[in-house]
């Protein structure tokens, strides 16, 4: 039998749906974390909200700018910003598929829970994603 017509046989495993919990409730992502975030665009246009990476993520005009996966922040700075980024306080690569995914990155608790620093990381996307054209529906 030749390489192309074998069947492959391995067996994947299902997905295992990963819990986390706040006070006894089931979240996908941190509630307090997405008002904070929705304060601070609350005088944006073009802000859009959607489930995505089993959290919420934030959009301008189509593109996602940052998002709630858990209890991290996950921003997107863009390429050019990637390496600064990484050398924030709490700050590490996004790597969600197991890959890191350039331009892309987390942002543990301690690194936006405090003073401006949710601030700043949300500004430095929304300024990344209007570099970028609207995306068609």
């Amino acid at each position: 039998m030749s390489w192309a017509c074998r069947v492959r046989t391995e067996v994947r495993r299902p997905r295992q749906r990963l819990d986390w919990t706040l006070e006894g409730v089931d979240l996908a992502y941190d509630e307090r974390l997405a008002d904070r975030i929705r304060d601070l665009l609350k005088s944006q246009s073009g802000i859009s909200e959607r489930k995505m990476f089993g959290g919420l993520a934030f959009m301008h005009r189509g593109h996602m700018i940052c998002g709630i996966v858990k209890d991290e922040l996950m921003v997107r700075v863009g390429a050019d910003q990637y390496e600064d980024a990484l050398a924030r306080p709490h700050a590490r690569p996004m790597d969600f598929t197991g890959q890191p995914m350039r331009g892309m990155v987390f942002v543990a608790p301690g690194g936006h829970s405090q003073g401006d620093a949710l601030r700043s990381w949300v500004e430095q996307s929304l300024a990344f994603a209007r570099t970028l054209p609207p995306k068609t529906p």
